[in-house]
């Protein structure tokens, strides 16, 4: 399983990490980075493409976290 993390900084600009052919697609605003993953996805803050329980066993890992973390540093 693979995963592309994107933060959204404005309408034009986004930080990504992860690959572009990636199995899940996590979206959250740069406002929203700092919520845990698993919170803002069921506030409707955090969007993501793809298996859904792969979604949920990468926050379970902290992988998103993770990655979260590494973009807004």
């Amino acid at each position: 399983m693979s995963l592309q993390v994107r933060v959204a900084v404005d309408k034009k600009r986004e930080l990504v990490s992860g690959p572009d052919d990636a199995d899940i697609v996590v979206t959250v605003a740069a406002v929203d980075a700092s919520i845990d993953p698993s919170i803002a996805y069921m506030q409707g803050k955090l969007k993501a493409t793809g298996n859904t329980g792969a979604l949920f066993d990468a926050m379970r890992s902290g992988e998103i976290a993770e990655a979260l973390a590494a973009l807004t540093a």
